[in-house]
């Protein structure tokens, strides 16, 4: 059976993550003809966020399979987590979620012009030392003397950007890091790129985020309510174009004939779409699309790029410091015997504001995570290394959290980002070899990084695909 979507402007969206629902709502406003296909039952992908009441053992356990995660640890044991119903009143991401640029990011930027907007807790973020923390991590008279360094962020232009583009942070650092600045360069850009090794990270992408991040009054945010606020958010805006959304529908097939994408096939039946837009990994493209159709070396890239990993872990305590609560800290250790040596983790205490409403009256949830490779992500000895880290951290800044502790999660993930945006995976281009198919989310090559990555592919997609039509 075939659909025939005959308006000049369809478009087919595979996946219903951040970029696609970001695609959907630019594209709907466009005049564009949407239909949206997600294989899960529910919307937001990696920007996901669990409702603890809603949740079983089981399907949680089966969503996190889903997006490469499994429960590494835990505190008490999983099971009697959820048979005594400890996550009753929490809402609990899928993966630890903080997004760059507080709340000018790129989802509040898209969302205001549809006059939406999503309330978004913000903070400045700290460094956690062994004997305390110092907050902010930059002050004003850090900046000071850093002020030659950022002056100069301002004025490189993007063209001259981009000879940095394969100079690694390491390189960079051991010309211009010294004091104060050289720790910031380590921590940040370790950080803003989830990835521990210096030799592997992008000058000319840190001096991109960096420069974005210094215009921002805050460098770091996290919506109230959880990041599904951010997808609901999107889909009102959607449906109110009348756009179309259809769930638990897994694209089987990318319809592709003489160079030119056609349609899908979705449990046997196929749609047609004058464009068709991919917002799965890109190293999955292959499952559903024939990679017969498309040049060898560009198949062989996209099976080669990487994406990044992490151990997360999610605490419940019923008394936290004031001082805390609302902000976020970074921290670095060294040494560790990591991909890069040292690693770099955020104990955010963003989560634990009352008005987030993200756990029960008088219960504080602390979220944090420590940067490791997808590879390590999967190594038991090294997650136990750096779940010890991880609980060490927050020791530090809350020296009885154990005698405070409700419970603990501790997820492994080993497909945090899409791909890593690092030197040596260069991340394709928006539009593909196939007519009329194109890649959108954090796999592709857009500013920022993560979720504001993401977004940003939405909207340089939305242009190309206006200036098509015109």
């Amino acid at each position: 059976m075939i659909e025939m979507i005959k308006e000049k402007k369809s478009v087919g969206i595979i996946g219903a993550g951040l970029a696609g629902l970001s695609a959907g709502a630019l594209l709907s406003k466009k005049g564009f003809k949407v239909t949206i296909f997600e294989k899960e039952e529910f919307i937001g992908g990696r920007a996901l966020s669990f409702i603890g009441k809603n949740l079983t053992l089981k399907n949680y356990k089966k969503i996190l399979s889903n997006f490469y995660m499994n429960i590494a640890f835990s505190e008490p044991v999983i099971g009697k987590i959820f048979d005594k119903k400890l996550l009753d009143g929490y809402t609990l991401d899928l993966g630890f979620h903080a997004i760059g640029n507080g709340n000018a990011n790129s989802i509040q930027e898209l969302l205001s012009e549809f006059n939406e907007q999503v309330d978004t807790l913000d903070t400045n973020t700290g460094l956690i030392k062994e004997n305390g923390y110092k907050f902010p991590f930059i002050s004003a008279s850090d900046k000071l003397r850093m002020l030659p360094l950022i002056l100069r962020l301002f004025i490189i232009s993007d063209s001259n950007m981009k000879k940095f583009d394969s100079v690694p942070m390491a390189e960079t650092i051991e010309r211009y890091g010294k004091g104060r600045t050289k720790i910031a360069l380590e921590v940040f850009s370790r950080s803003i790129t989830t990835v521990n090794n210096l030799n592997y990270i992008s000058t000319g992408e840190m001096l991109r985020v960096e420069k974005r991040l210094a215009k921002s009054s805050k460098p770091v945010g996290y919506p109230k309510y959880g990041f599904h606020s951010y997808s609901n958010a999107l889909i009102n805006i959607i449906k109110r174009n009348r756009g179309k959304i259809y769930l638990n529908k897994p694209v089987s097939k990318i319809i592709i004939n003489k160079n030119k994408a056609l349609g899908v096939v979705v449990e046997n039946k196929k749609y047609h779409f004058n464009y068709i837009i991919s917002n799965i990994l890109v190293q999955n493209l292959f499952n559903i699309a024939s990679e017969k159709q498309f040049p060898k070396e560009y198949v062989k890239k996209l099976k080669s790029l990487e994406g990044t990993g992490s151990l997360c872990a999610y605490y419940s305590l019923n008394k936290v410091n004031p001082e805390l609560v609302g902000k976020s800290f970074q921290f670095i250790e060294r040494n560790i015997g990591v991909d890069g040596n040292d690693a770099v983790g955020i104990i955010d205490f963003m989560t634990s504001v009352p008005e987030a409403n993200l756990s029960p009256p008088g219960k504080y949830l602390v979220q944090s995570y420590i940067i490791c490779t997808p590879k390590e992500a999967q190594d038991i000895k090294i997650l136990k290394k750096l779940k010890t880290l991880l609980d060490k951290n927050l020791q530090l800044l809350i020296p009885n959290y154990k005698s405070n502790l409700n419970w603990a999660i501790y997820p492994a993930i080993w497909h945090l980002d899409g791909v890593a945006k690092t030197i040596y995976n260069d991340k394709p281009k928006i539009k593909t070899p196939i007519e009329n198919l194109y890649l959108i989310g954090d796999c592709v090559k857009a500013p920022g990084i993560g979720m504001n990555c993401a977004v940003n592919s939405a909207y340089i997609l939305t242009n190309l695909l206006n200036n098509s039509t015109n």
